[in-house]
This record gives structure tokens, sequence and C-alpha cells, in this order.
């Protein structure tokens, strides 16, 4: 490791219990905080996640958030009315920057987030966590609200591999989780971008930032948001600029193995764009599945899935971005 992330680390890395609450409200004055959760079909964990960030960061006794909004991608369940119910303000995807056609990913909500949200400091939720707790907001936001010298700030913490709510793994096995940051974004980083080896989870769905910087920021749409925007803020900010928080541990729903090879596809593809803006390589995945016939005729069927390879401009260069700051 660079010695300058060794240090980069003692200076940069926190725990949560480092900043008190009542610590991270002195330091808010008049700096508005939203937080987002970019959803789609969880109706089982959002309305949970939006309860307690009402009842424990929205209160006339602590109002630490000003606004928490949920983008909905297009949920088919019952998320919008489940976030609505529990106190969120429900935005659907196709509703904003009805100009530009919403193309699928994760990546295109929380870059569409940005045009319906007013805070200085953006805070992303994944709306899939379990037993959420209130410290993975405060956690990320008080760097933020606490030290004008940070701008980007990720959760880290614990992933569970093998819980009562993952039919994927068996067993229970702490720590472990983030199969797809182990075996492709942390390569990538060490090898590519070794000033931002230091983080723990660079590719987790919980971090806050500077509108003053996700603004400035382009978007890869899909699964490469998480390291096209650590790594762009690295080039934008300055490695002193960022900084992550312990927060404990982080419960979720893991993805099957063929969602994780097209989620690896599409990091591995964000990464290239940022390498090298010559020849890339051909942006399609194939995988392979075992046919109606098991081990038997017709064997293994291929299926060939498009990667992620579009990304949304800053948002300042959009226009109606532009005339909504200038109003404001």
């Amino acid at each position: 490791m660079l010695e300058e992330v060794e240090r980069w680390l003692a200076r940069r890395s926190w725990s949560v219990a480092d900043r008190p609450l009542e610590a991270v409200l002195a330091a808010k004055r008049g700096t508005r905080v939203s937080v987002v959760l970019p959803a789609l079909d969880e109706e089982a964990t959002v309305g949970a996640i939006v309860s307690v960030i009402r009842r424990e960061l929205m209160t006339e006794a602590v109002p630490l958030v000003d606004e928490l909004v949920v983008i909905d991608s297009g949920s088919t369940d019952r998320t919008a009315e489940v976030a609505a119910a529990a106190g969120a303000r429900v935005v659907a995807r196709d509703a904003i920057l009805p100009r530009l056609p919403a193309v699928p990913g994760k990546g295109e909500v929380l870059w569409r987030s940005l045009m319906v949200t007013s805070g200085d400091v953006v805070c992303f939720v994944d709306a899939d966590l379990r037993d959420f707790s209130a410290d993975f907001v405060t956690g990320i936001v008080g760097p933020l609200l606490t030290d004008p010298d940070v701008a980007f700030v990720k959760a880290m913490y614990d992933r569970p591999l093998g819980t009562e709510f993952d039919p994927l793994a068996s067993g229970k096995t702490p720590g472990q989780g983030g199969r797809v940051t182990e075996l492709v974004a942390r390569p990538l980083l060490n090898l590519h971008w070794p000033r931002l080896a230091g983080f723990v989870q660079p590719l987790g769905g919980e971090y806050a930032a500077r509108r003053s910087l996700l603004e400035r920021l382009p978007f890869p749409v899909g699964y490469g948001v998480e390291l096209g925007l650590l790594v762009d803020a690295l080039h934008t900010v300055g490695l002193d600029a960022l900084a992550q928080v312990d927060v404990g541990v982080r419960k979720h729903r893991h993805q099957d193995e063929q969602a994780l090879g097209r989620m690896a596809a599409a990091i591995y593809r964000t990464a290239q764009l940022r390498l090298s803006r010559g020849h890339l390589v051909r942006p399609r995945l194939t995988q392979f599945e075992r046919g109606e016939g098991g081990t038997g005729a017709p064997g293994f069927v291929p299926r060939t899935y498009p990667v992620d390879t579009e990304e949304r401009p800053p948002m300042v260069e959009i226009a109606e971005y532009a005339e909504r700051r200038r109003v404001a």
C-alpha cells in the first residue's frame, strides 16, 4: 500500500461513534441534507428504512435530514405505496427530465435524483437494507457537516454472507460478502488507482457527497456507478477530500451468481472507459444456463446480455438543472 494511502487511512477513516449526533447537529447550521433511496421492487424493506429516518433524524428534536426522497425506477410491486405511507416523498424515475428517455440502471436513478432534491449534501442509501440503523446516515453525513475539506464519504461495514434472508448461502459467515468487490473492483483499484486502495467498501451503495461535487461528475447509468463516482471524485477533488466511516453491519439481499457476473462486467467496462477512451472491447457478456433437459440435451444454453455502457453527463450541463438552480 502506498504511504500516501496509509496516511489517508489514519486521517480520513472514522467510526460513526467519533461524531456524536449532538456534534453533527451543532455543525449542521444552515446546510440542507437530502437522503435519496433508489428503489426497484423493494416493498419488503423500503418502508422500514423510511420509518427509521423519519423517526430518528427528521423530528423537531433531531432535524438532521431535511428531505427524504424515494426514486421509484419502475417497480411492479407496492414499493411506491409503502414508501409514501412511511413518510417519504416518492418520485417516479420517468417523471424526472422527461425529455430524456430513461434507461434501466441504478446510476440513472441517482443521476436524476439531483434534479428533484435540494440538499447541499446528498446522501444515497440502498432500499434493500434490513435491520437498518440511522447510523448509516449520520455516519456518512457527519464528516461533511463537521469538516469543510471533506467532499465525499463512503460507508464501510461488515457484510455477512449467509443469513436468514439470504437463500443463496448456507451458514452464517461474518465479515464476508462483497464478492464483486473482492474479485473485480478491489483488484482494479489496486492496479490502476492505487490511491483508492484504502476503501473498504468501494462498491457500497451508502455514501454522501456535496452537491457541488456530484453535479460535476458523470454518472454511469448501471452497476458501474459506484466505481465511476469514486474514481472521478478522486480526480476532481483529490484523495484528502474523500473519506470513509465504519457504520457496523450491512444486511441486505444477495444476488445470484449470474447477476453478479453482469455486475462485474459493467464495473470492468466503467473502469475501462476511465483508463482509455480509445479502443474498447465488445460491451456484451455471454453466460450459460442449464437447459430444460437437465444434464442431457439441450445442455447449456448461452444467454448474452448487453453491458451497461452509457453514462449521463455532469448534471451542471443539463439546461433544466441549471435553470432550476438559478431560480432557487
